[in-house]
Parts: structure tokens; sequence; C-alpha cells
């Protein structure tokens, strides 16, 4: 029987320092890589993700789902055998504040235009 195949990967933030990199089965999926970096955030970098949802991880110019193993997510044109993979963390912008103004207004936030035409 063939041992699995491990794949090294490392994961590029915004401010171009690296979580990495690491060797994972291929079998591994994308949800769980996300867990793997939010435990390993560097603990002096502010605004931090929390959830798997807070963030993407992008690799060849493609956003990769969840749900999908590493297998399924690589991108053979764009890896040289036997490197390391260099995927991008980006962070999704903060939206929870203003939606939660808009819930404790208790109204819906109301769009017009004031014109005057003389």
């Amino acid at each position: 029987m063939a041992a699995e195949e491990l794949i090294e990967v490392k994961f590029r933030l915004a401010d171009g320092t690296d979580i990495g990199p690491s060797k994972y089965s291929s079998a591994t999926t994308v949800g769980s890589l996300k867990e793997k970096i939010i435990s390993q955030w560097p603990k002096d970098k502010e605004n931090g993700p929390k959830t798997i949802n807070d963030f993407k991880l992008i690799n060849a110019g493609k956003i990769l789902e969840n749900n999908k193993t590493l297998a399924e997510s690589r991108s053979p044109v764009s890896e040289i055998p036997g490197g390391v993979i260099t995927m991008l963390v980006v962070l999704r912008p903060p939206m929870a504040d203003k939606n939660n103004e808009k819930l404790l207004d208790g109204s819906p936030k109301k769009s017009g235009c004031s014109c005057t035409i003389l």
C-alpha cells in the first residue's frame, strides 16, 4: 500500500510574514488548515481571525472552499515538485459593527435623496 502523500504548505499573511511551513496529508480539509492557522496566529498581531469564516485561503489565485481537501484544491500548474506551496491568508473586513448598529436602532436605515430643484 502506498504511503499517503504529504504536502508542504506555508501561509503568507498580509504583512508578508509566514506561518509554517508544515507538512499536511493530501486528505486534510481546507477548514482544518484554517483551524491550524487560527491556533498558530502570531500573538503580537492585532485583529486575528476568531473563526474559520473570518478569512479566506487563496492558492494560485483560487479561493479555497472549507469542505474541499488539499488534494482537490491543488493547482499542479503552479507547483514545483517537492516545493513548498504558499497560500495567501486574506482577512475579511469586520462588518459586524454596521449590522449591530442597525439591530440596536430598531429601525432600518432609510436611504433617500434630499434634492432641491430651483
